[in-house]
């Protein structure tokens, strides 16, 4: 799977707040030579919840040779991981110089505030016993900048233990490189919505839109051997519907719809391995900085 991503410049909001500063030692990892690293978060969705809230405490750097360098965040409220979806980011940092050189991770340390809101109620979320998630590494550039997101798929993390009050968070993470990213859209023709789901057609759910790596890849489900990059919804609005993958890293890709979903059942601690009946299975390219479409439309007798 690729491991590099779009630009924060891509659709959606900037979150107001960025990091305080850092506490640690700035000595440079390359003879004294610096870079600039901005760092945003962004979701993918899940089905199961109307709201999933994370207090962001810190964004924590650990460079491969150097002090740690750490960074305080200051959000007057948990942040709505749910809010974060079709191309809509939150900052973390902005413009802030580092040491120029290899990172081992990136860790976004949470607080206590942490929550699920279902048709039930809100629910408490369990984090980590290090209340941080972390990614994978990165490079910062001798005197450039880069600008990363942290793809944080709700839809793969959240699980709902048998016999416990609550939530738990097994995080998945992408980081990603905003420079090397696109966009994947399109409509969905209401009469194969129609087809497809039936009863199960809601206002609130009218399906999903899977993006698998690889041209010509046999779709299947979340905790699958061969589980998509991303899941997103298929949204309705004024009768039309419509769908938009963002942070899709340059590369080819197999897409399909499905009107199935990956809800994580009660007595399960992980998304199933389900049957699910995906249609419509086209191949697109994805460019870095731009925007492919892949309309679906009522399939042939």
């Amino acid at each position: 799977m690729n491991q590099s991503l779009k630009y924060l410049t891509i659709l959606g909001f900037t979150g107001a707040l960025t990091a305080c500063g850092g506490d640690s030692d700035s000595s440079s990892l390359s003879g004294g030579e610096t870079g600039s690293v901005s760092v945003g978060l962004t979701d993918a969705p899940v089905d199961s919840a109307q709201e999933v809230n994370i207090e962001v405490a810190a964004l924590v750097l650990q460079p491969s040779d150097g002090e740690r360098r750490r960074f305080e965040l200051e959000f007057p409220a948990p942040i709505n991981l749910l809010d974060l979806q079709g191309g809509s980011f939150e900052s973390l940092v902005t413009d802030e110089e580092v040491p120029a050189g290899n990172y081992n991770w990136m860790r976004i340390e949470l607080g206590d505030d942490n929550t699920v809101v279902n048709d039930s109620g809100t629910h408490l979320l369990t984090t980590p016993s290090a209340r941080g998630v972390q990614t994978s590494g990165f490079v910062v550039p001798a005197g450039g900048q880069v600008s990363f997101t942290i793809d944080f798929d709700v839809r793969k993390s959240l699980v709902d233990p048998v016999g416990q009050d609550g939530y738990k968070l097994k995080p998945a993470l992408r980081l990603v490189d905003n420079s090397e990213t696109g966009i994947v859209e399109g409509t969905v023709a209401g009469e194969l919505i129609t087809q497809e789901c039936g009863d199960a057609l809601t206002p609130d759910f009218a399906g999903n839109v899977y993006v698998h790596d690889g041209e010509n890849a046999q779709p299947d489900d979340i905790g699958s051997a061969n589980e998509p990059l991303v899941a997103v919804p298929v949204e309705e609005n004024g009768g039309d519907y419509s769908y938009i993958a963002a942070f899709i890293p340059a590369g080819n890709y197999t897409v399909s719809y499905t009107c199935g979903d990956d809800l994580i059942e009660d007595d399960q601690e992980q998304p199933s391995d389900d049957d699910i009946t995906f249609v419509g299975a086209q191949n697109v390219t994805v460019i870095a900085g731009e925007t492919v479409t892949a309309d679906f439309e009522i399939q042939s007798p």
